[in-house]
């Protein structure tokens, strides 16, 4: 005869709660990073937002709405100076930083023989150089306080595929792939878990050009068993379970959600 025991909804949603954290998302302005930054919120969270530009103050307003502190902070992450202070920032304005949020990225397409030095050093820089300090100056806030921490790279499809004409954000997303890794090994019993998020082909200013061309967004439509684009609001629930004590065992993962893509 089955016994049946009840189990507490409360305890289980306690586990995706952010109550009391303080998170910093990167790229936050619009797009997938909007989009993290608003659930984190949504699940309780402080969270302070970074866009390149002034203009991108919009998502600060909405979280502050939710009665949640926020702060908006522009600047280039491929500086230096910017890297320390977005981190800084958020430990003056939030009074500590738990969660980490690595999403600021930039595309640039060309053929490879044709790729420009320039591109290749901007999207190195961006895609990866500051995913790897953003998350050193983080991690050593998180072990200087002795609490646990979470941080959540924003990886691709192209940190396993190669794509066409985007060698460089191949690259760096390749890295940041190996990077969510190697540090996840050192840091992952200091109680700060390391992980990736692979979106697969999001509706975002990223893939428009795709979007715009026929032939390129009907093979890619073809190759997506759920037949359509991801829209940024897809990728919220990955955020937020990781950012969240319900992945507190999880650690060098990366997570993707692509409607089916690396399956097919």
């Amino acid at each position: 005869m089955l016994t049946l025991h009840a189990v507490s909804d409360s305890m289980i949603l306690d586990k995706f709660q952010l109550s009391g954290r303080n998170a910093l998302v990167t790229g936050s302005s619009r797009g997938l990073g909007a989009a993290i930054a608003l659930a984190l919120a949504q699940a309780g969270a402080n969270v302070g937002c970074h866009g390149k530009s002034d203009a991108g103050i919009g998502t600060s307003k909405k979280i502050r709405q939710l009665g949640r502190k926020s702060f908006y902070a522009a600047g280039d992450v491929a500086d230096a100076n910017v890297q320390s202070e977005l981190i800084e920032t958020t430990v003056a304005e939030l009074g500590s930083i738990d969660i980490l949020v690595n999403n600021a990225g930039t595309i640039r397409r060309a053929p490879a023989v044709e790729y420009s030095q320039e591109y290749w050093n901007e999207l190195i820089a961006v895609n990866l150089t500051a995913v790897f300090r953003l998350s050193q100056l983080a991690a050593q806030q998180m072990l200087k306080r002795g609490t646990p921490g979470k941080i959540v790279n924003i990886a691709s499809l192209l940190s396993f595929q190669g794509g066409i004409t985007v060698p460089a954000y191949a690259a760096a997303k390749g890295g940041v792939a190996q990077l969510t890794k190697a540090l996840s090994n050192e840091w992952a019993s200091k109680a700060i878990n390391v992980n990736a998020i692979a979106p697969g082909y999001m509706v975002t200013d990223n893939t428009t050009a795709l979007r715009n061309d026929p032939v390129r967004s009907r093979q890619i439509l073809e190759r997506i068993p759920a037949g359509r684009w991801g829209e940024p609001e897809e990728i919220a629930g990955a955020a937020v379970f990781l950012c969240s004590s319900a992945s507190d065992y999880i650690h060098g993962h990366i997570l993707a959600v692509d409607g089916g893509w690396l399956a097919r």
